[in-house]
């Protein structure tokens, strides 16, 4: 049996260029299908959050446009509600990564706004990529990488391949020409050799222990594949 840490959003709001502050959170399907694909192989799962926060889903994330049919709304709505360890999150900064055997980043616009800035989770994710341990990061998560660069904005994943939510996603979502910044651009900015494929369909990226997927749709390959390395 395996420990996974996921580490998880404390945002439940994302600010807008002008301001305004857009509603979000987690993305529910990708908790979900990670979630029952770790612990339906027995493994265990820990949620980590900054400040110990109990994290928060975007309610747009639940409704049964957003999953492809009213019935996977109601299983990933059933699979929240079961998941225990969603409402008992321990504080970012008391992870000791020792005590994991992979991590896990959940997307959502909630890293957008704090894991894209938070040093704790950028030196765990710095470590992580060290430790050759399976690290699984999905959709808007890899904004989370962004706290991984030095004064010189430098970053350990520079070079390694990652997938991501593309602009040509954002743009489909309706929120490209309202963020401050877009996630591919910011990315490929830092250094990281970004891998874009069709907008909403599956697309996964595996460069050594570093697992990524584009979007909401790519999760469950994503836990598929990590799955194989534990």
């Amino acid at each position: 049996m395996a420990h996974i840490l996921f580490v998880l959003t404390g945002a439940d709001r994302w600010t807008l260029a002008d301001g305004t502050e857009h509603p979000t959170g987690y993305w529910a399907e990708e908790f979900a299908a990670p979630y029952e694909a770790f612990t339906g192989a027995g493994h265990l799962i820990t949620v980590a959050t900054p400040g110990g926060v109990v994290p928060t889903v975007d309610q747009a994330s639940l409704a049964a446009d957003a999953n492809g049919g009213a019935d996977r709304a109601a299983a990933v709505a059933e699979v929240l509600s079961g998941a225990t360890a969603l409402q008992q999150p321990i504080p970012l900064a008391d992870v000791d990564l020792a005590d994991y055997d992979a991590v896990f980043y959940p997307g959502g616009h909630g890293p957008m706004e704090d894991l894209a800035v938070d040093p704790v989770s950028g030196k765990l994710l710095t470590a992580a990529l060290a430790s050759g341990k399976p690290l699984g990061v999905v959709c808007h998560a890899p904004a989370a990488l962004l706290a991984t660069a030095d004064a010189a904005g430098n970053s350990p994943f520079a070079g390694y391949r990652v997938a991501a939510f593309s602009n040509a996603e954002e743009t489909q979502a309706g929120l490209a020409d309202k963020a401050k910044w877009l996630l591919q651009d910011r990315l490929v900015a830092l250094g990281v050799d970004y891998r874009e494929g069709e907008p909403w369909a599956p697309h996964i990226e595996v460069d050594r222990n570093l697992y990524t997927g584009q979007n909401p749709a790519s999760s469950a390959k994503l836990a598929a594949e990590m799955l194989t390395a534990l």
